[in-house]
């Protein structure tokens, strides 16, 4: 068709195959007032410029979104650039995206599960939640299962937090973990479960002390070291190097302030040397070890497929939230090693 530019007229016939619109169809918008021809050939016949073409094609998306043609013949009613057609005819191409990729992600997971006629109309209100709508249901889940909690009010806001924000843009695989996660929350069993959980965890008369800001601080600091330690074993460094004696001393005394913590009182010398020993030769079959392998599986085994849900629609790499990847093994030996070099 040649090279557009702002000047050249097209006649109707070209204007209907950029626009996607019949002749008959042009004609009528013409005629209804909503987009007029910008000028006429020798023999009376209609022609449009590209800012005319532009408005056509605006129009059809509004069409076909159900627009009225009052409400379309408002919107073009003033003389607008043809870069701010192009930017609303832009969003409103992407609001229709959006909702084609919440229908695909509704009609993607009917067909992976058998699914009721109910369900389907609930899997489609809930893919079409606003973030306002999200954030109540998150937010009224998070109420009932910290109803009564006697912890610091730090660490319910810290719960709260444990919440995730679906994307813009979201993927068709977020879309379905979102679906997924607003059924779970929904869930009473699920909801009955988990505040249970975290009643009987916080029963001690002293939770309100164990959940303050500074011992939540300390908690992230350990689980920082962790992580650095899990990255240091995943590159592969030796345990007997320098570095790894560090970071496995480091977390050696982060344990031994968390179980301060959890005492009341500092760890006496003989308690250092046990815990050193514990981790230095772990005993599986060890009361300790399996209290602790017992707190992970009760937590992961509520709280695991909300967490896993978290971070697909979240774009996280879908770890467990209570397993930093480091094995005992390496940890033992960097506190055993005598320290030599890299």
């Amino acid at each position: 068709m040649g090279v557009v530019n702002d000047n050249q007229l097209y006649p109707i016939g070209d204007v209907a195959r950029r626009t996607g619109l019949s002749v008959s169809a042009i004609r009528f918008y013409a005629d209804a007032g909503v987009v007029e021809p910008t000028g006429h050939s020798e023999g009376g016949y209609r022609r449009y410029d590209v800012h005319a073409i532009a408005r056509l094609e605006l129009v059809r998306t509004l069409r076909e979104l159900g627009a009225s043609l009052d409400d379309i013949r408002g919107l073009l009613a003033d003389e607008t650039p043809l870069h701010d057609l192009a930017t609303t005819h832009l969003a409103i191409v992407e609001s229709q995206l959006r909702q084609l990729r919440a229908r695909r992600a509704v009609l993607r997971t009917i067909v992976n599960q058998p699914t009721a006629t109910e369900q389907v109309t609930l899997m489609h209100d809930l893919v079409s939640m606003s973030d306002d709508d999200r954030e109540r249901l998150l937010d009224q889940f998070w109420d009932e299962v910290t109803d009564d909690l006697t912890v610091h009010p730090a660490f319910t806001e810290h719960l709260r937090g444990m919440r995730p924000a679906l994307p813009e843009d979201p993927t068709t695989e977020q879309l379905q973990a979102w679906i997924e996660l607003a059924g779970l929350v929904r869930d009473p069993a699920f909801r009955d479960a988990v505040r249970r959980f975290f009643h009987d965890s916080f029963a001690s008369p002293r939770a309100v002390d164990l959940t303050s800001p500074s011992r939540l601080a300390r908690l992230a600091e350990h689980q920082r070291i962790e992580a650095e330690a899990s990255e240091a074993q995943r590159s592969g460094l030796s345990p007997d190097s320098p570095r790894a004696r560090e970071i496995a001393e480091r977390l050696l005394a982060s344990v031994a302030d968390l179980a301060a913590d959890y005492l009341g009182e500092p760890l006496d010398e003989h308690a250092r040397d046990e815990l050193r020993r514990t981790m230095t030769d772990p005993d599986p079959t060890s009361t300790a070890h399996q209290h602790a392998d017992r707190a992970v599986s009760a937590f992961t085994g509520v709280l695991g497929t909300y967490l896993s849900l978290t971070a697909t629609i979240t774009g996280t790499p879908d770890q467990d939230q209570m397993d930093t990847g480091v094995s005992e093994e390496w940890l033992a030996a960097a506190l055993a090693a005598p320290g030599g070099g890299d």
